[in-house]
C-alpha cells in the first residue's frame, strides 16, 4: 500500500467518524502545505452528502473556510519567517524545494491574482501562500482572493463525490487528469487577462 493510499484511507476514516470537524482540520492541514489530498477530503465529504449524512453547502463552505485558515497560517510563516525558514523546516512536512520554487515563480509572474487562480491549480494551490507571505501581500486582499478561489475547487470536488456516490473511489486515480484540465483552463484565462492588460 502506497503512502498516498494510506493517507487517503485515514482521511476517509476520520471524516466518516467526525464529519465536518475532520473535514475542517484536514483541509486546514492540507492548506498549510501538509500533503493530505483535498482530492480525497472533499469528494468523500460529497459522498456523505449523497448518503444524507452531511449538507452540501455546509461541506463546501467548511472546505473553503478551512482552506483560508490553513493558507493564513502558511502566509504568516512566510511573512514572519521568510523563505529560509520555510525551506529549512518544509522537509519535515514533505515540502519539496521544487514545488516551492514553482509556487514562487507563479506569484512573481502573475502577482496578487495568483492567490485566486492558483487555488484551482495542482501543486501551486497548496504552496502559493508561502510566496504571498514572502512578498508581504496585504493580508486582507490575500484572504479575499484565497477564499473566493477556494470556493470553486471545493464545490467541484464535492459535486464529484455527490454525483459518483459509492463509485467515487474508482476515479481517484483520474483526479490528477482533472487537475491538468483545470490548470489548462486557468492558464488560458490568465493569458487572456494579461493580453487585455498589455493592450491597455
Amino acid at each position: 500500500m502506497s503512502i498516498l493510499e494510506t493517507i487517503s484511507n485515514l482521511v476517509i476514516e476520520l471524516i466518516s467518524k467526525f464529519g465536518y470537524i475532520s473535514e475542517f482540520v484536514l483541509m486546514v492541514l492540507e492548506s498549510m502545505g501538509i500533503p493530505i489530498p483535498s482530492e480525497v477530503i472533499m469528494p468523500f465529504s460529497g459522498l456523505l452528502v449523497n448518503r444524507g449524512e452531511l449538507a452540501f453547502w455546509t461541506v463546501v463552505l467548511v472546505g473553503a473556510l478551512a482552506n483560508l485558515v490553513g493558507s493564513l497560517i502558511a502566509y504568516a510563516i512566510g511573512y514572519w519567517g521568510g523563505r529560509p525558514l520555510v525551506e529549512n523546516y518544509g522537509k519535515y512536512i514533505f515540502l519539496k524545494k521544487h514545488d516551492l520554487d514553482l509556487a514562487h515563480r507563479w506569484f512573481e509572474k502573475y502577482g496578487k491574482a495568483t492567490a485566486f487562480f492558483s487555488r484551482m491549480l495542482p501543486i501551486v494551490r497548496t504552496y502559493i501562500s508561502f510566496p504571498a507571505g514572502f512578498a508581504k501581500m496585504p493580508v486582507g486582499e490575500f484572504s479575499i482572493y484565497t477564499f473566493l478561489g477556494s470556493l470553486p475547487w471545493c464545490y467541484l470536488m464535492t459535486i464529484i463525490g455527490v454525483k459518483m456516490g459509492d463509485e467515487w473511489e474508482k476515479i481517484k486515480s483520474y483526479f490528477h487528469i482533472i487537475d491538468i484540465f483545470i490548470a489548462l483552463a486557468i492558464v488560458y484565462i490568465l493569458v487572456r487577462w494579461l493580453n487585455k492588460k498589455l493592450k491597455k
